[in-house]
């Protein structure tokens, strides 16, 4: 790979070329590439621990989604390290999107506060299927969404599907509320 030559100030590099590096090492890079080696290191250990009912007939059992997850997390981070001992650095955004001026719309925060912390309660009292779909609903609803229906909607199809395949092919039961208890397939 050519370096590419300095551009005077003012003047806009040609379309197609990459800015100059920059020889000074960013210290935000390696410690995110340091975070997510560690969150893999911890997700693939933690896996270890899940304890697996004897006599499980899951084929994949609950280890199988964590330790992927963390592999694929340790495999990501060590990729970013690489490439940052190579020189490569990411571009910093320009923040085409981002008002600096703008003010942080706390309202919303709070409605997204008040549905992330309903599913604590939610899972026990109406289930797996329902709690979801107030987290999924609600938080679309507070970030904006106009089909208010359709986003509890979607929300509730999520927590339906999750249930069946947590229950059915994970062998792992969710609660599945007084709405569907009576429905074998929802339960591991």
């Amino acid at each position: 790979m050519t370096d590419v030559a300095p551009v005077p100030s003012g003047a806009s590099a040609p379309e197609g070329t990459l800015p100059p590096r920059s020889p000074v090492r960013s210290a935000g890079e390696y410690v995110f590439a340091g975070a997510g080696l560690l969150v893999g290191i911890g997700t693939i250990a933690g896996a270890g621990a899940i304890r697996v009912p004897p006599g499980s007939a899951s084929v994949l059992g609950p280890r199988a989604f964590p330790y992927a997850v963390g592999v694929l997390l340790v495999l990501a981070a060590l990729a970013v390290l690489i490439g940052l001992l190579r020189g490569r650095r990411g571009l910093p955004d320009d923040g085409e999107d981002v008002d600096p001026d703008a003010r942080t719309d706390w309202t919303t925060v709070a409605k997204l506060v008040v549905v992330f912390l309903s599913q604590l309660v939610l899972i026990d009292l109406a289930g797996w299927p329902v709690a979801v779909a107030v987290v999924f609903g609600g938080a679309a609803i507070a970030l904006g969404a106009k089909g208010r229906w359709a986003a509890l909607g979607i929300g509730l199809a999520l927590g339906l599907v999750t249930q069946f395949v947590f229950g059915t092919w994970l062998g792992l039961s969710l609660p599945a509320g007084p709405a569907l208890n009576w429905i074998p397939i929802f339960h591991g």
